[in-house]
Parts: C-alpha cells; sequence; structure tokens
C-alpha cells in the first residue's frame, strides 16, 4: 500500500500572472511550482482575441523555460466576441478555454458579459469545438452581500 504521493509538478487551472512590471516575477515564481497552469484572461486590456492570447503568452513564456513549464491561454469572452473568433483560437491550439466574467463581478471585469443571451454564439462554437467554458460565477448585484455573491451566482 502507498503511504505517501509526491506531486512533482502540479497544475493550477486558476492563475493570474498578471502583466508589465510584476509578470517576471510571477512567472518565476508560478514556473517554480507548476508544470502548466490556465492563465487568467483578465489583465488590462483583456485577452480578448487570438492576437492578444498569442502576445501574452510570449510575454509570459520570456519569463519560463518552455521544457518544464506551460502556459495555457483563455479567451476573456465578452459582448462582442464571435463565433468565428472562438474556431480561430481553437484551431490554433494555443487557447485551451474561455473565462466568462459578469460584466462589474470582480477586479479588471468591466468588459465582461453584460447579457448571457449576447455570447450564445460564443457558446455554441465553444461546444462543437470542444473548448471548455470557465464561469466566474458571481452576482453582481450590490443588494447581495460581499461574500454571498458567489453563493447566489449569475444570471439566475
Amino acid at each position: 500500500m502507498v503511504d505517501s504521493l509526491e506531486l512533482l509538478l502540479p497544475d493550477d487551472f486558476h492563475h493570474h500572472l498578471r502583466d508589465g512590471d510584476v509578470l517576471p516575477e510571477i512567472v518565476k515564481h508560478a514556473a517554480r511550482s507548476f508544470g502548466r497552469l490556465i492563465a487568467m484572461p483578465n489583465i488590462k486590456p483583456p485577452v480578448r482575441t487570438l492576437e492578444e492570447a498569442q502576445a501574452y503568452h510570449s510575454r509570459i513564456m520570456a519569463h519560463a523555460d518552455p521544457t518544464v513549464f506551460q502556459a495555457l491561454m483563455t479567451l476573456y469572452l465578452t459582448d462582442a466576441t464571435t463565433r468565428e473568433e472562438i474556431v480561430r483560437a481553437h484551431a490554433s491550439g494555443l487557447v485551451h478555454a474561455c473565462k466568462l466574467y459578469p460584466a462589474g463581478a470582480t477586479t479588471n471585469s468591466e468588459f465582461g458579459v453584460t447579457d448571457i443571451a449576447k455570447v450564445k454564439p460564443a457558446l455554441a462554437a465553444m461546444a462543437e469545438v470542444g473548448l471548455p467554458l470557465l464561469v466566474h460565477g458571481e452576482v453582481v448585484d450590490t443588494a447581495v452581500d460581499v461574500f454571498d455573491r458567489e453563493k447566489v451566482g449569475c444570471w439566475n
């Protein structure tokens, strides 16, 4: 019987690497602890297109050894995200998921989705190509206590 399990390089499936001056240090620390991570796209400006994901990926990987560390890129869904952008991003092999932030729910979410109906074509394309949806499930109603917003959820 095994008494212990050692994870040499676990995955982190929700990592805010940020951008700019802090990026090199954050990537260095992340790469020391993880083999792969999902890079959250809510930087300023957010990562909304394949080209923005490619540029952010290049900035991240400039500070890590690609033989031992992978940054799995995500797109930030907006009311304007198109079906075509989803298909292109998935086909690239670089983008591994899309993140849905309700507008105003969290840090840097001002570009987030204002109405779930506006992203239905993008969601349909994601389902067709098998691109996972990562949801920041938090209500943005100021009448709901900040500590209960995730429990209440969004778009009930």
